[in-house]
C-alpha cells in the first residue's frame, strides 16, 4: 500500500509517500481501505518529533481518524462485514491506503455524508464528547466556552453543545472567524485580538460566568478562565499551546469550588474509546443523519499534498477541518 511517512522530524516537507505492507489484522480489529483521513494538530506534533506514538502504533505513519470500507475482519469481529462504510478513531497509521481499527472504535458512515466528511468526525467528536460531556459534565441549559472556536474541535463543540441545549460562547482570532462560529450556533464569538474574553464573558453572563470551559490554549489563559468560570464551574484542558506552567489563584478555585481537569485521548484503552463511540452513536449520530449537525470541511488535499495540508494546519488560517483524500482508493 501507499503510506505517507515521516522521514525524519521536521518541517512539513518531511512527509513523503512510501510503499508499506498492508497491516495484519488482530482478532478484534477490522482492516479499513482508507478513502480519507482527517488532519489534526497531534499529527503536526508527531511530525515535529514532539508527540511520540503509543505502543502498537506505527512509528512513522501519522493519522488519528479515517473513513473507508471494511476490507477484512478479525476472527472475533461480529458487528461489521466486508464492504461496510465506516469511520474510525485510530492510534496512528491513518495516512495510508489501509489501516486497522478496533471494532468498537468504528462508527457507520451516515448515508448523507461523503467519506471526506466522515473522516473529519472521529478525533474531534470523540474528544469533545469525552471532555465536554463526560469529564466536564455539561448539562442541558448550562453554558460552555470553547477556545479556538473555528478549529476542528471548536466546530464540533459548538454544534454538539448547541444541538443538545446549551449556550455556547467561543473565542476566535478574527471577525470573519467569529462570524463563522456564530453561523454554526455559537451565541457569541469573541475576537480575542480586540476584546478581553474574560471581561466579555462576565458581561454576557451578568457576572455569573460560564459552567464549562474547553481549553486547548493553556498558559496565560488559565487564570482568565478561572476568573470567568461560574461557581461549581469545570475547566477542561486538552492542550497547552501557550504553555504548561501557569500561576493561578487557588483561593478563587476554592471559593468557587472549581474543578480543573484534562485528558489525552490517544493513550486511552480500546474499552474507553469504544464506550465513547457508543455514546456518540446514541446521542450525536442521529443529529448527523438529520443534518442538524454537519461536518465542516475547509479543504481537501490529495495524499501527495500532505505537506501542504500540514502547512495550512500550522497557519491556523482554516475554519473547520482539513482532510486528506486517497484518490487511488476511490
Amino acid at each position: 500500500m501507499k503510506a505517507i511517512i515521516i522521514t525524519q522530524p521536521g518541517v512539513p516537507e518531511v512527509l513523503q509517500i512510501a510503499e508499506r505492507p498492508i497491516p495484519a489484522v488482530k482478532p478484534d480489529e477490522v482492516l479499513i481501505k482508507v478513502m480519507a483521513a482527517g488532519i489534526n494538530r497531534p499529527d503536526v506534533a508527531q511530525r515535529k518529533g514532539n508527540y511520540p506514538p503509543p505502543a502498537g502504533a506505527p512509528v512513522d505513519i501519522p493519522g488519528l481518524e479515517i473513513a473507508g470500507t471494511v476490507a477484512e475482519m478479525g476472527k472475533d469481529v461480529t458487528r461489521w462485514k466486508v464492504g461496510d462504510k465506516v469511520c474510525a478513531l485510530v492510534i496512528g497509521g491513518g495516512y495510508a491506503g489501509y489501516c486497522n481499527a478496533p471494532e468498537g472504535q468504528c462508527l457507520p458512515v451516515p448515508d448523507n455524508l461523503s467519506f471526506a466528511e466522515a473522516a473529519s468526525l472521529p478525533e474531534t467528536f470523540f474528544t469533545v464528547w469525552s471532555n465536554v460531556f463526560d469529564r466536564g459534565q455539561l448539562k442541558p441549559g448550562e453554558s460552555l466556552l470553547v477556545h479556538g472556536g473555528s478549529s476542528g474541535i471548536g466546530v464540533a463543540a459548538i454544534q454538539m453543545a448547541a444541538a443538545l441545549g446549551n449556550t455556547v460562547y467561543v473565542t476566535a482570532g478574527s471577525d470573519d472567524k467569529c462570524q463563522f462560529c456564530e453561523g454554526l450556533g455559537a451565541a457569541k464569538a469573541i475576537n480575542y485580538n480586540t476584546t478581553k474574553f474574560d471581561e466579555e464573558i462576565l458581561r454576557l453572563t451578568g457576572s455569573k460566568g460560564v459552567d464549562v470551559i474547553l481549553d486547548m490554549i493553556g498558559g496565560d489563559y488559565t487564570p482568565l478562565n478561572i476568573k470567568c468560570l461560574a461557581t461549581e464551574g469545570r475547566l477542561v484542558h486538552i492542550n497547552s499551546m501557550k504553555g504548561k506552567n501557569v500561576t493561578i489563584d487557588l483561593a478563587e478555585v476554592m471559593r468557587k469550588r472549581i474543578n480543573i481537569t484534562g485528558s489525552m485521548l490517544r493513550s486511552r484503552d480500546v474499552e474507553f474509546k469504544s464506550a465513547i463511540a457508543q455514546k456518540l452513536e446514541q446521542n450525536v449520530w442521529p443529529l448527523l443523519k438529520s443534518g442538524k449537525i454537519k461536518p465542516i470541511i475547509y479543504k481537501v488535499f490529495t495524499a501527495d499534498e500532505a505537506a501542504k495540508a500540514h502547512e495550512l494546519m500550522e497557519s491556523s488560517a482554516h475554519m473547520g477541518k482539513i482532510v486528506l483524500q486517497f484518490t487511488d482508493n476511490l
